[in-house]
């Protein structure tokens, strides 16, 4: 068992990674669906040297591969959604659990959004894991996702625009910093844009 995973890692580094990258934006929007559903790729990095060689369809990188890592989280979502309580009990005590549920339960689609935006090593998959866990909507969890997703890459791209492809390395030991900043512009753009989506579901009777 343990060759045929060195076997598959080595497929993956040496055949197919290289194949996907050939595909320039499209490849990234399939690398980060890899990514979010089942093989860890350094995608920041990716991304970083990919916009860095193809800087007029930077955007197009950052929206495929924001639109992948949502479609590639719906995996880890279904898996909780099927019940996977138990499951995430094993990686969290209860209280934090019940935190986590609190949380979903006030504002869902902040409690997606915000780590989707995180560099690593933020713990992404739990909360993604969990938001299928607390049944959260599938519209709602995409939209999440990708907000998430594209406000952390686009500043990314920002980055390596000005700095070149090294600003990966800028977001990945300056992680606090780009959480603080990329938090403050999340929240002052989404959340009022959220509220007033959940106020028009309400009026028109649509919340459960």
């Amino acid at each position: 068992m343990k060759q045929f995973f060195l076997h598959l890692a080595a497929y993956w580094k040496l055949v197919l990674l290289p194949a996907l990258v050939k595909l320039g934006f499209w490849g990234a929007g399939a690398i980060a669906i890899l990514d979010s559903s089942s093989i860890p790729v350094p995608i920041d990095a990716f991304l970083a040297l990919a916009i860095w060689n193809d800087k007029t369809h930077f955007w197009a990188y950052v929206l495929l591969a924001a639109a992948g890592s949502a479609i590639g989280g719906l995996l880890p979502y279904a898996l909780g959604r099927a019940g996977g309580e138990l499951f995430l009990l094993k990686r969290i005590n209860r209280e934090r659990l019940e935190a986590m549920r609190d949380r979903f339960e006030r504002q869902e689609f902040l409690a997606v959004m915000i780590p989707s935006m995180l560099p690593p090593p933020a713990p992404w998959k739990v909360f993604i894991f969990a938001s299928g866990v607390f049944e959260m909507r599938i519209v709602d969890f995409l939209l999440a996702v990708f907000a998430g997703r594209a406000i952390r890459w686009f500043v990314l791209a920002l980055l390596v625009l000005k700095l070149g492809p090294g600003a990966a390395d800028v977001v990945a030991h300056h992680a606090l910093a780009a959480i603080i900043v990329v938090g403050v512009l999340a929240v002052a753009g989404f959340l009022g844009w959220w509220l007033r989506l959940k106020r028009k579901r309400a009026e028109n009777g649509t919340l459960p």
